[in-house]
């Protein structure tokens, strides 16, 4: 494929070293246009649909594909445009918002983990447990709702969340449900564009949120608070991604050569065909023939 190794160049196995300022968010590679890309795109999504319908009937590995950025950056579209080849019979989206009361009274991955694709279907998670250090962070009087116990409220609360991510994950690949992570990386300057965009065109209107822009007044600590997270949480079982969302075309391609690689590495096939199941076909076609 002309994307093989397209999705490598994004890729963070250990975050150790990681800074958000080295990686640009309007960066497209070799690709210099969606025309030029288009193609390159479609083959992505036919070569997912065929390792797909494979994952789904072999019924043993799942996918998680996570998906975490700043308002506007595309996640929702991505999601639409680079699963639009797959069946939906094997994919669950989920949406996370303001936590429910329900939700508050339990720890912060409970409610994420009752959402965890089952064997041989890909889940999509857009935004996740990973709100936990990131907007919860940036303002941290949302653990007051939480209603954590004062005495854990310390100031290690950060790096403990960082483990309890790290551990869980770890535990989820140990029992086969691969993580991927997507950071749309996108630029003040663009999401600028995206939120005008949003007040001019009637069409876009009903995308508005007044507190979009309330949030936008914390761009540097939420670039803080993404910069420690994958440095934190970037591994090699659950790698991030950080893609380049300035222009919408790049990441969907580059979202969708770095799913169509993990499939790959699965070694997926249809399950083979046992000699007694071998008999029971050659006999069900010997009956249809005579009818």
């Amino acid at each position: 494929m002309k994307t093989a190794k397209l999705a490598k160049s994004y890729r963070i196995d250990n975050g150790k070293h990681f800074r958000i300022n080295d990686f640009d968010p309007a960066d497209t590679g070799h690709w210099h246009s969606v025309e030029n890309a288009r193609e390159a795109l479609q083959d992505g999504i036919a070569r997912m649909a065929d390792l797909q319908a494979k994952l789904y009937a072999q019924d043993c590995w799942s996918l998680l594909l996570i998906f975490q950025a700043m308002d506007a950056a595309g996640k929702d579209g991505t999601i639409k445009h680079v699963m639009s080849g797959v069946n939906p019979e094997g994919v669950q989206v989920y949406s996370f918002k303001t936590p429910s009361d329900t939700e508050l009274q339990h720890d912060f991955l409970w409610r994420t983990t009752q959402h965890l694709p089952e064997r041989g279907h890909i889940g999509i998670f857009n935004r996740s447990y990973y709100e936990e250090v990131l907007v919860v962070r940036v303002h941290p009087k949302v653990l007051e709702s939480e209603k954590l116990p004062p005495s854990l409220l310390t100031k290690n609360i950060w790096e403990e969340r960082f483990e309890d991510i790290r551990s869980f994950e770890r535990h989820m690949a140990r029992n086969g449900t691969v993580i991927r992570k997507f950071f749309l990386h996108l630029s003040k300057k663009e999401q600028k564009t995206r939120f005008l965009a949003r007040l001019d065109e009637p069409e876009k209107n009903w995308k508005f949120s007044e507190a979009d822009i309330h949030e936008r007044e914390y761009w540097d600590d939420y670039q803080k608070a993404f910069e420690d997270m994958i440095r934190n949480t970037a591994t090699k079982h659950a790698p991030w991604y950080i893609i380049p969302a300035d222009n919408k075309w790049f990441t969907h391609l580059a979202v969708s050569a770095a799913i169509v690689e993990t499939l790959e590495e699965l070694g997926l096939s249809y399950p083979k065909v046992d000699g007694a199941k071998r008999k029971e076909i050659l006999a069900a076609r010997k009956l249809l023939t005579k009818k």
